[in-house]
């Protein structure tokens, strides 16, 4: 088989909840574009398509095939696919692990799904409607205008890129696999570890009967069995197990030492013969804060994070390949960066469990822009309920990754319709309650940048895109003072400013920098970034090092994101091109967020 031919992105999808038995359905897919979003009643549910596109692949990207990157209102992919024959006596699960926007899925000619949402997985429960040995149709339709309310992310609404808007992203855009469980199958599992008792706790959802069955939870590490318990399935709709670490076995999760112990979930009956299996990992660590202090392990931790937009020049959202998601994370650590604000986007799960392997910092946020924005000039109108299901869906498939120190579900809000305050107080504190609500173990961002409108918030940032050091420094000094930068427009109607002030809570410059650089660009090409360009090389190396000085230098300050670990597209302001090229000099960089300010605030493994 030719490199060109093979199964593209042929990793395990989930790997905090791995099952042996899977069927990855990635590859080549019939596939056409509905422009008019006719084809139902055109007969493309039962008829052939006209093209193929190579899954998962979005058909926008050159990676796909297709490459087509005008509007789409709606595209088709059909597949058709035999179980194996250990498939059989099984449920089988049908798995999409994102579809942009919303999707409609046929069975054999079943509708057995519907789904709204381009950035969280959904299950397809196929039984009664396949068996192993004969041919499964799998069709599927996504509507997906990037008009009207929808939460988009950077995806540009109009037709060309423009700004910090790019590419859209259409259809099928990650992973699409089966996968055969028992009758009784474990769902999965929500991992808390609690380091002041020294354990984890498990929670085991089920499906299925649970008469009779028992749920066991072995936790081991390299020299073993460290704990295990096990509960009876019928006595609780959501049992919960707790895994006490013996002190010898303890052994915690930071940046320096990334430690992961192993989890083995399986189901018995009551002859004690095993229904159901699966394996997960879990890493022991607390975040707590403490004045104006992050905590990690009870230690202060300072965030040297960099913003990532998770956009690839060839697959667009979708990366290449499961290595490069891995360099992406291995570049920012070599630039001395400990972390990352995944910006706009809600990450494929597979960066996730690199960055809990490799003990990289990561804010989980949502790609909440175009909720309601019906061109450019709207785009950060977010006012509506459309998002909300999907930012739960976000916070329920990440909630066990110990990389994850945070949640923010706004990025800027509020800036073109400050009038409208009431409706941007109960779209932020719903949001907000819904995180806190659904983990009490990390801190929640209520917004990030402009309008702070939750007086409960954990922590307090603000944006600046100041390129003068010295005068970048001075505004930040003013938080030893309790009077920290405050991105704020005033409502001039009801003269009321947009945040809420800042009561003392632990602070960040949650973006900055954002230095323009590119040597290479010709005289009319599309390119931008923060400032004026640098006249030098060594100029950006100098106002690099005096903008992270100025916050590192700061008593008072728990971290900052530096704009950002690529460019994508026109904007070019990141530390490596588009195509994942070092710009810079990167041990250069490294040494700047390794200058004695920051060795001085003793960290984790930082």
């Amino acid at each position: 088989m030719r490199a060109d031919q093979a199964m593209p992105r042929p990793e395990y999808p989930r790997p905090q909840f791995v099952r042996d038995e899977w069927l990855c359905l990635n590859g080549e897919w019939e596939f056409e574009i509905d422009a008019g979003d006719s084809g139902l009643s055109r007969g493309l549910l039962t008829g052939r398509l006209k093209g193929r596109i190579r899954v998962p692949f979005c058909p926008e990207s050159e990676l796909s095939g297709i490459g087509h990157t005008d509007f789409m209102n709606a595209v088709w992919y059909r597949r058709s696919v035999t179980l194996p024959e250990g498939f059989r006596g099984k449920r089988v699960l049908l798995h999409f692990q994102a579809v942009d926007y919303d999707a409609t899925v046929w069975v054999n000619g079943h509708e057995v799904a519907r789904h709204r949402g381009g950035f969280t997985p959904f299950t397809c429960d196929l039984g009664g409607l396949i068996e192993p040995g004969k041919p499964v149709s799998i069709v599927v339709r996504a509507r997906d205008p990037h008009r009207g309310p929808q939460p988009r992310g950077k995806q540009s609404p109009d037709h060309a890129n423009a700004g910090c808007l790019y590419t859209r992203t259409t259809g099928i855009w990650q992973t699409v696999w089966l996968e055969p469980v028992a009758d009784c199958y474990l769902l999965r599992p929500r991992i808390t570890p609690d380091l002041a008792r020294h354990r984890f706790s498990v929670e085991l959802p089920v499906s299925g009967d649970r008469a009779g069955k028992i749920a066991q939870v072995r936790l081991s590490d390299g020299a073993g069995v460290v704990a295990e318990a096990s509960v009876a399935l019928d006595r609780d709709l959501c049992p919960a197990l707790d895994l006490e670490i013996p002190p010898l076995r303890e052994r915690l999760w930071s940046p320096g030492d990334p430690f992961l112990y192993d989890l083995d979930l399986e189901i018995h009956d009551a002859a004690g013969e095993l229904v159901d299996r699966a394996r997960s990992y879990a890493g022991l660590r607390s975040v707590v804060l403490e004045g104006k202090k992050f905590l990690l392990n009870g230690q202060p931790l300072f965030q040297r994070l960099v913003l990532d937009q998770g956009y690839y020049p060839y697959g667009i959202l979708t990366a290449p390949s499961d290595e490069a998601l891995c360099k992406d994370i291995e570049l920012a650590l070599a630039a001395g960066f400990n972390g990352a604000r995944l910006h706009q986007k809600v990450f494929e799960e597979r960066f996730l469990y690199h960055a809990d392997r490799l003990g990289y910092l990561v804010w989980g946020e949502f790609a909440d822009w175009g909720s309601q924005g019906n061109g450019p000039a709207e785009d950060h109108q977010r006012f509506g309920p459309t998002y909300l299901t999907q930012w739960l869906e976000a916070l329920e498939r990440d909630y066990s990754h110990p990389c994850i120190i945070g949640w923010c579900a706004l990025n800027e809000t509020g800036q073109p319709l400050i009038d409208r305050i009431t409706e941007l107080d109960d779209v932020t504190l719903g949001l907000f309650l819904a995180a806190k609500a659904l983990d009490r173990t990390r801190p929640v961002l209520d917004a990030s940048g402009y309008a702070h409108r939750v007086r409960q918030s954990d922590v307090y940032d603000a944006h600046d895109y100041d390129q003068n050091p010295e005068t970048f420094r001075g505004r930040h000094d003013a938080l030893k003072e309790g009077k920290p930068l405050v991105n704020e427009v005033v409502c001039a109607e009801q003269s009321r400013a947009q945040s809420i002030p800042y009561r003392g809570q632990p602070y960040f410059v949650s973006e900055f920098g954002g230095i323009w650089w590119n040597p290479e660009v010709r005289s009319g090409e599309d390119s931008w970034g923060y400032g004026d360009r640098p006249k030098t090389l060594e100029g950006f190396h100098s106002r690099f090092q005096g903008l992270c000085l100025a916050l590192l230098d700061n008593p008072d300050m728990f971290g900052y994101c530096y704009t950002q670990l690529t460019d994508v597209f026109q904007e070019q302001n990141g530390i490596l091109t588009f195509e994942r090229r070092p710009k810079f000099d990167l041990e250069r960089l490294r040494a700047v967020q390794s200058s004695p300010a920051a060795i001085e605030r003793k960290r984790p493994g930082g």
